[in-house]
């Protein structure tokens, strides 16, 4: 049976591996997402440790200190979650690229599992 993760253990995990990413300590993330430099350090361990779940807002400014989509916090697939950050470090052209190939790659997979009718 799979294991059903909560959405603030997710975010934790995934702020904490972002963080850890980026090489900055609770506190520079904290003050660098805008936290008052006495609490910083302690508000991301309550959210590293899935004790609290920032608003939206707040969310959003730690993925732009930590240079990540915000999508990227909040998403449960380890896989995917490692395919926003590449597809988000890439041009707008390079991405549409990837979204083509996606689509093709989608496409394919599904004509696959159709079988042909015998007409």
């Amino acid at each position: 049976m799979p294991v059903k993760h909560t959405t603030s253990s997710i975010f934790a995990k995934r702020l904490k591996e972002a963080r850890v990413r980026a090489r900055l300590t609770q506190e520079q993330l904290g003050i660098n997402a805008g936290i008052d430099e006495f609490s910083a350090s302690a508000r991301i361990n309550q959210y590293e440790r899935g004790k609290h779940l920032p608003h939206l807002l707040m969310g959003q400014r730690l993925a732009r200190a930590l240079h990540v989509p915000t999508s990227f916090l909040y998403e449960e697939d380890d896989l995917l979650a490692d395919l926003l950050i590449v597809a988000a470090r890439l041009t707008r052209g390079k991405k549409k690229i990837l979204l083509a190939n996606a689509e093709a790659l989608r496409q394919s997979a599904s004509s696959r599992t159709t079988k042909p009718s015998n007409v």
